[in-house]
């Protein structure tokens, strides 16, 4: 893979690349990544991966469309283990995925400042949960998630950043992610890797 000769030159991101090659897949469906995103935040994978499905048995195991979901009473989700913010914030994405006739289609063609200004405007998805969405559905290369907490803990004990003044920390973070450009993507995968082989 190219991208690991271009990360390479930077000396203290090399000793965390390791072996190991990331491939980047596309994932269709983004209502549905959206929604499962939000399903996600604050539990575990495992807990979030049985909600999740449980969420796909409402609907045959099939992933729904967002009119489906829409349709969907708060009560049935509530009753798969989703918080009411979260039903909450779920009918939001499948109302604006209907209004702005978001597709997969549409999104391809869109850079990803403007991907993450247009779904932002959903109560309940922020700024890291699109750039998520970006490395893991949308299969972008160059996406730096300056405020991942795994990323800013990675770069603090291989840049011996100094992690009390947030502000200061992201601005150098940005800097030294510039450089990794265009496969920033590539190079949060091998931070969080480096986190979990800690």
């Amino acid at each position: 893979m190219e991208y690991v000769a271009h990360l390479q030159k930077d000396k203290k991101l090399a000793k965390v690349l390791g072996d190991t090659v990331h491939e980047l897949r596309l994932q269709p469906n983004i209502p549905v990544r959206m929604m499962a995103s939000i399903m996600s935040q604050q539990l575990s994978t495992k807990v979030a991966r049985v909600i999740f499905n449980r969420f796909l048995d409402l609907y045959k195991g099939k992933e729904p469309k967002p009119q489906q979901v829409l349709d969907t009473p708060h009560e049935t989700l509530r009753a798969i283990g989703l918080s009411n913010s979260k039903v909450t914030y779920v009918h939001n994405v499948a109302a604006f995925c209907i209004e702005h006739r978001i597709t997969d289609k549409k999104l391809m063609k869109m850079g990803n400042e403007e991907i993450i200004d247009l779904l932002v405007q959903i109560k309940g998805i922020g700024r890291w949960s699109v750039e998520m969405l970006l490395m893991f559905a949308l299969q972008r290369e160059d996406v730096f998630a300056v405020d991942d907490l795994g990323i800013q803990q990675a770069m603090t004990r291989i840049y011996k950043l100094d992690p009390s003044d947030k502000k200061t920390m992201k601005e150098k973070m940005l800097r030294l992610s510039e450089k990794w450009s265009p496969y920033r993507t590539y190079a949060c995968l091998h931070l969080w890797r480096s986190m979990d082989e800690k």
